[in-house]
């Protein structure tokens, strides 16, 4: 039978690597085994206790809630083409400012390192002991954030943030353009109590948790835009070479991401399964709890949001496409090429 009980040691150990991430000036988080192959920081056990939490739930009747592309019902904008035309018109901003945003993003991720989580022993009548839910005060959480942002306790490795920030200066020059910031949160808006059966704590926590689930999956259909600009052989010209090396960082995020989808995904999946006690004394159905909020959330991401990204976005590419001499007809060709309201490949 395979291992279900983890120690936080165990949660966190890395691989014995044979060589560091080591790339344009940064010494960064993960390395590499014999045969060159990128290792995950923390992945040591954490993969391995993923794959059991899932089976020992699958061995139980239950099925793992969805966390794929097919969640997304819009493709990206701008989409790939939309893109490629931009930086060929000069305006490779518009993608300089998606990855910087992505950076500045993954930086805040390192907060999920501060979060202590509570028991939810206390609150649910299943032992959770041999479970991902039994495991979110062991690292699971901390390794998380540690990805994102960097290990608090490793300062001097860096994570994601500085990984993105690398692949955007290789394929465009450092302070190709000015810095910008997010302009508004990617996560969904606070709507009050939505678990009311449920101590405060515990709901936001869950919430937090579905949350940063569909942020990933979203983030899963901007790795495989970037990367696809990355290498096109001509996009880049005289930097094709710093280009590939990007999408190799990117790629590397991407294995990273992975491991964050796979636990995510089980605790909400376990949730389901679980029996809650309520704050009034009696007890409630996970599947009743969890799947409208879950539904709203997906429904939040994978349509809402992207709309309201979307709007933000067209109307700054628009305002810079209109100060060329040409801008109206490079705005035409743009708008031609949109297919925004197609679904995420």
């Amino acid at each position: 039978m395979d291992k279900l009980i983890y120690s936080r040691d165990e949660l966190m150990a890395d691989h014995d690597y044979a060589r560091q991430q080591k790339e344009v000036g940064y010494l960064l988080h993960g390395g590499f085994d014999e045969a060159g192959t990128y290792l995950s920081p923390k992945t040591l056990h954490r993969w391995p206790a993923i794959h059991a939490w899932q089976a020992s739930l699958k061995n139980k009747g239950w099925d793992l809630v969805e966390a794929t592309l097919d969640l997304l019902k819009r493709g990206n904008f701008p989409n790939l083409e939309q893109q490629k035309f931009l930086i060929n018109n000069g305006y490779g901003e518009s993608f300089w400012n998606s990855l910087t945003i992505t950076g500045i993003v993954e930086a805040r991720g390192q907060i999920l390192c501060t979060i202590d989580a509570p028991d939810f022993q206390s609150i649910i009548v299943d032992d959770i002991s041999e479970t991902a839910t039994g495991h979110l005060h062991k690292g699971l959480l901390y390794a998380h954030g540690a990805d994102e942002g960097g290990d608090p306790a490793k300062p001097e490795y860096g994570a994601h943030d500085a990984m993105w920030f690398a692949a955007r200066d290789l394929i465009f020059g450092k302070d190709a353009y000015p810095l910008v910031e997010p302009t508004n949160s990617i996560g969904r808006p606070d709507e009050g109590r939505l678990m009311p059966q449920l101590p405060e704590g515990f709901e936001q926590l869950i919430l937090l948790l579905m949350n940063v689930l569909m942020i990933e999956v979203r983030a899963e259909a901007f790795f495989a835009h970037s990367m696809d600009l990355m290498n096109d052989g001509e996009l880049f010209g005289s930097r094709k070479e710093d280009a590939d090396m990007a999408a190799t960082m990117v790629g590397r995020i991407r294995i990273d991401e992975a491991v964050h989808v796979g636990y995510l995904q089980t605790v909400i999946s376990e949730m389901r399964s679980f029996t809650f006690k309520t704050v009034d004394g009696g007890t409630v159905a996970g599947t009743d709890l969890i799947d409208p909020i879950w539904n709203n959330m997906v429904t939040w991401h994978g349509v809402t949001q992207f709309d309201l990204s979307r709007d933000q976005s067209y109307e700054a590419i628009k305002e810079r496409l209109l100060l060329k001499d040409d801008g109206k007809k490079l705005l035409a060709a743009f708008d031609a090429l949109d297919t925004y309201k197609q679904k995420a490949a």
